[in-house]
């Protein structure tokens, strides 16, 4: 589906730059996007490896089992349905983690995990169950305690202070994964009326 809104906003650029006659905008576009992307991949590397170095540090440190740990307490609250038991409940809460932790590349497995096992509890199997539903939200909305892609961005384009992002990122993410988890419930309780 996103692959069509993409191609939908290219074709509606081309035609709007034919009709306003500025064609050659597209094509100066084209020419220097790939350069400009391949220099701020090449330049962002070295600080990702760095962030992703702390990261794995506190990992191996445990850091990251303590905070799943404290996280599965506040997980049963979120999913009653699933079992005290389930490997569902470890595999989200190391998923949430990583996800405040900025990895989110490393959280994806274990995001697929949790969904699997979800899956396999899932009566209806052709239908997303209310445990799936709610940590697809809350990893749409995660909240984020250090947004190392974010941090790298601003570093890169010469920012005094690429951290200072951090309380913000934080206050925002916040809010933002409150209120999905608000809104999911709302229409959980909604649906299962009608």
């Amino acid at each position: 589906m996103i692959n069509y809104i993409f191609g939908i906003f290219i074709v509606l650029g081309v035609v709007y730059s034919f009709i306003s006659g500025n064609i050659n905008a597209v094509n100066d576009s084209l020419i220097t996007s790939g350069d400009t992307a391949i220099s701020m991949i090449i330049k962002m590397i070295p600080l990702l490896c760095l962030w992703l170095g702390i990261m794995k540090i506190a990992e191996e440190s445990g850091l990251i089992k303590k905070i799943s740990s404290l996280l599965s307490k506040f997980i049963h609250l979120l999913f009653p349905e699933l079992k005290k038991n389930s490997n569902s409940i470890s595999y989200i809460a190391t998923s949430i983690a990583m996800n405040m932790l900025g990895l989110g590349n490393a959280a994806t497995p274990f995001s697929l995990k949790a969904m699997k096992s979800m899956q396999e509890d899932n009566s209806n199997k052709a239908v997303a169950s209310r445990s799936m539903i709610t940590f697809l939200v809350i990893n749409t909305a995660s909240v984020t305690i250090i947004p190392t892609t974010i941090i790298s961005i601003r570093s890169l384009n010469n920012s005094g202070n690429p951290t200072e992002i951090i309380p913000a990122c934080i206050i925002t993410t916040f809010l933002s994964c409150f209120l999905a988890l608000v809104f999911d419930r709302i229409f959980y309780y909604v649906w299962r009326k009608n």
